[in-house]
């Protein structure tokens, strides 16, 4: 049995639905009369939920609301308006991107601000190989060449053509993005410094890994877009095609950069075994059908290729020597992300239980961010 996308609402994120409805009322279609909201449990960072204006089955709409989570945020993060904004300029040249169709600025609305998206319709692979796809042959290497060639035509979009060159700073990226990260890391950290959630520093050594990311900063191998969380499970795949993209989600983080810090980040998630307290996990490197990490990163070489070089083995061979930096990067980047969350959860700001075993997953990630800076310095 194919898992339902939606489930009711969860206790304490309800959204206020006279106001939703006013703010509705004259910009998008449907009867927003006749309003009904689900929530979308996946993810653990934005509050996402699906909105019906009348039944769809007689002429109604659905969207997608995206709103920050509830309580104290990290300035800057979780900027929706941000994220529709974006959408509104990437949308027309990158389709798997989905369309805005309301943006409300005013947090007063519903307690932050908010939009509303087309809603696309698709599959989502988390942690396990969903039912639909089960008796597909190939239906794993289809779906990991998907999410490399997705990645490959993000980093292709003409930033410059499109007028996107402006939303980010890709002149020293990388710093920056070192810089940003340790202090958010640092932050949170002193926010748990007395709960005893994480080991000392010593024993965890993340400042040795923040050091040795400084220390050994690259210049930019390139100025593209970056979606900055790009990974399975924010792809909306063909129920009948696991090949074939619906949707790219999550646009939160999205800037100009330099594309090795996606391609860094996406090999963290698609390199990563079951983590302390997280559900096993059966899509990926590890696991039989998938496609491994050398064979993705050769896959998003061959399709990136097409758009900066003629000589694709160099441009492979190129990646591979740059790719470790990157790789640390991004296991201390979703080391900080799962931090925050959980520091959010320590202080009460949310009670969602999913968050309470993310202290020993940030631990899981630090130490083999710096498993892998050992392993380069002794050549293993």
């Amino acid at each position: 049995m194919t898992r339902p996308e939606t489930a009711p609402v969860r206790p304490g994120e309800e959204l206020p639905l006279d106001a939703l409805r006013e703010a509705m009322r004259g910009h998008v279609s449907g009867d927003v009369d006749d309003l009904s909201v689900e929530q979308f449990p996946g993810g653990f960072s934005n509050l996402t939920y699906l909105v019906r204006a009348g039944d769809p089955a007689r002429g109604g709409q659905e969207y997608v609301l995206r709103r920050a989570p509830l309580g104290p945020v990290p300035k800057g993060a979780h900027d929706m308006t941000r994220e529709a904004h974006l959408l509104e300029r990437i949308h027309p040249v990158l389709p798997v991107a989905p369309r805005p169709a309301l943006i409300v600025e005013d947090p007063a609305v519903i307690g932050s601000p908010f939009y509303l998206m087309e809603r696309r319709h698709g599959t989502v692979v988390r942690t396990r190989l969903p039912a639909e796809y089960r008796d597909l042959p190939d239906a794993a290497r289809r779906m990991s060449g998907a999410l490399a060639d997705t990645l490959a035509d993000l980093h292709a979009v003409d930033i410059d053509a499109a007028g996107l060159r402006e939303i980010g700073k890709p002149e020293g990226f990388n710093a920056r993005q070192v810089a940003g990260w340790a202090g958010r890391w640092r932050r949170a950290r002193e926010a748990l410094r007395d709960t005893g959630d994480l080991p000392s520093q010593a024993d965890l050594r993340d400042e040795l890994v923040i050091a040795w990311l400084e220390a050994h900063t690259p210049p930019e191998s390139a100025h593209t877009l970056v979606h900055n969380d790009f990974k399975l499970d924010n792809l909306m795949l063909d129920p009948a095609d696991p090949g074939r993209v619906t949707a790219l989600l999550d646009w939160e983080m999205t800037t100009v950069g330099d594309p090795l810090v996606d391609l860094g980040l996406t090999l963290t998630y698609w390199t990563m075994p079951e983590m302390p307290g997280g559900a096993p996990n059966e899509v990926g490197a590890a696991s039989p059908g998938f496609l491994g990490r050398d064979e993705l990163v050769a896959r998003y070489a061959a399709r990136a290729a097409r758009h900066v070089t003629s000589d694709p083995q160099a441009h492979l061979a190129a990646l591979e020597r740059a790719l470790p930096w990157y790789e640390v990067l991004g296991h201390f980047k979703l080391a900080v992300i799962v931090i925050q969350i959980f520091a959010r959860y320590r202080a009460g700001q949310t009670s969602d239980p999913r968050f309470a075993p993310l202290a020993g997953q940030a631990e899981w990630l630090i130490r083999e961010a710096w498993r892998r800076i050992a392993a380069q310095a002794t050549g293993a």
